[in-house]
Formats: C-alpha cells, sequence, structure tokens
C-alpha cells in the first residue's frame, strides 16, 4: 500500500517568527516537527477536533461514504490514513481491498496496481482475493488511446500490447482459480476481447516477417498465436503464414501437414505455393 502522504506545515506566523532568535537544538526541533507532521497527516481529512480521537470504524465510515459519493482522492487520503493509525484492526484490512478500487476510479494506476499486489501477496487466502485480481485486470484493460492517437486513427493492433497480456492474465486468475466467483464471467468476457487483441498484435508482426522473407520467424509467431490464443479470428491467418512458410523454406511435408490443419478448420481456404498474397509486394 501506498504511504500516506502528511500535509505540508504551514508558515510560520508574525509571533512565531519573532521568536525564532531563540531556537531549540537540532534534534528537539527534528523530533517536535515529525510528531506534528505526523499528527497532520493521519488525521487531515476531519474537520473537527473530535475526529482526533475517532475510531476506525468512524475513520472507514467516513472514506467509505467519500467513495461513494465519487470524491475518490478523499476516500484515498481517509483509507491511508486508517491504515496509518490502526493498522491492525479490521476496517483498515478491508479498507486495504476499497483502496484498490478507489486507486482505480482516481486513475491512479501505479497506486491501483501496487495495493493490488501487495493485498494479494499479504493476503493469499482471503476470500476476496478474486476482487483485487479483477480490479487489476480492470487497470490494466482500459488503456484508452490518448488523443492523438484518437485523432490520427491509430491502429492498435500495432501498439505492444504489454498491459493488456497483464490484464488477460489477471483476468486469467480469476476464471481459472476462482470459477464461482461473482466477477467470472464479466473477466471470461474480457478475456475473449483480450485473446482476439493479443492475437492481432501477434499477426501484425508475422506480417512484418514475412515481408522481409523471415520464414522461420514468421512460422514461430504464428505457432505462438495458435498455441496461447486458440480460437481467435487470427488462427486462419496463422495457420496461412504456417503453410506459406514452410513452403518457403522447401520443407513440403510441414507445409502439407499445416494445409491439412488449415482445410480441416476452414474447409475451403487452402494455400497454394503460387497463390499471392499480402504481402508480397512485388
Amino acid at each position: 500500500m501506498s504511504s500516506y502522504a502528511p500535509a505540508p506545515l504551514r508558515a510560520p506566523t508574525a509571533s512565531v517568527a519573532r521568536a525564532a532568535h531563540r531556537r531549540p537544538p537540532a534534534r528537539t526541533l527534528l523530533l517536535v516537527l515529525l510528531g506534528a507532521t505526523l499528527a497532520l497527516g493521519g488525521c487531515k481529512h476531519f474537520r473537527h477536533k473530535d475526529d482526533l480521537n475517532a475510531s476506525p470504524e468512524l475513520f472507514y465510515s467516513k472514506a467509505s461514504k467519500a467513495m461513494k459519493d465519487g470524491s475518490y482522492g478523499v476516500a484515498i487520503k481517509g483509507y491511508e490514513a486508517l491504515a496509518a493509525r490502526y493498522p491492525f484492526s479490521e476496517p483498515a484490512r478491508q479498507s486495504r481491498l476499497d483502496i484498490i478500487y478507489a486507486y482505480y476510479k482516481a486513475h491512479e494506476k501505479e497506486s491501483a496496481v501496487d495495493a493490488a499486489d501487495s493485498f494479494i501477496r499479504e493476503n493469499p487466502t482471503h476470500p476476496r482475493i478474486d476482487y483485487a485480481y479483477y480490479v487489476k485486470g480492470l487497470v490494466y484493460f482500459e488503456r484508452d488511446p490518448n488523443f492523438l492517437e484518437r485523432w490520427f486513427s491509430v491502429d492498435m493492433s500495432q501498439r505492444p500490447p504489454q498491459d493488456l497480456r497483464k490484464s488477460f492474465d489477471a483476468f486469467s486468475r480469476v476464471v481459472t482459480q476462482y470459477p464461482q466467483s461473482d466477477y467470472a464471467a464479466d473477466s471470461r468476457q474480457r478475456m475473449i476481447y483480450l485473446r482476439n487483441r493479443l492475437a492481432d498484435y501477434e499477426i501484425h508482426v508475422a506480417r512484418y516477417y514475412m515481408r522481409r522473407g523471415a520464414w522461420v520467424a514468421a512460422i514461430e509467431r504464428a505457432r505462438y498465436l495458435m498455441e496461447n490464443y486458440d480460437g481467435a479470428p487470427s488462427t486462419r491467418e496463422a495457420l496461412e503464414i504456417t503453410v506459406t512458410g514452410y513452403q518457403k523454406l522447401g520443407m513440403q511435408d510441414l507445409a502439407g501437414d499445416a494445409s491439412k490443419v488449415l482445410a480441416a478448420n476452414f474447409p475451403g481456404d487452402t494455400v497454394r505455393a503460387d497463390r499471392k498474397h499480402w504481402w508480397h509486394v512485388w
């Protein structure tokens, strides 16, 4: 979990400034400043002095209300203050789960992932650990194109999908390890989209190798797609690349085997050695 950032100390008043010539020892001053900073940091989001002695339940109630109202920044500060002031209380344990979602809604991606990873690492048998994986998957899933990408209609299939792979892995944990989870169905649907998106990128790379005549590299990329993203629409093109790649390498037996697989899965879509393809620019 991220450490709570305390509020900055106020500038000294005029009366304090006039008395500054009688300075205490450096160590004493440091301790006083540290104590004041910690006090401000733990309770700065409360308005009344009575809240200084607030129970962990009150801390949690206020932070949860803020998140329900959409004030995610206030909620984050409240959850962080609760964890700092009452780290071993039951509300603090729950806040470590809630803050993952608060960071996600506040668009603090790194903090959300760090909070999810910390919760998973520290609570491997927690009954809600599926939720931590699910929100982590959402964080990586919702990587929207930026303004320039939207303006120029950038083909996102050509962008290395590091975040989408992490999203796929997180949702896969929910589906495979917690199949009865409330989030399993949604995770499975998102995985289908991610599978197709990741397969499209592998095809993009395989096409690049085909244009350069790097037949072995193209075959390996197509094989990786078929092994890891089976069922994606790009599978058909991956098989075509495999057949053509083996033909170009003079491996007719392997080309024939791949062609049979292609014909069995996509009847009528065979590949001939003399067939022109999209990667033939001549």
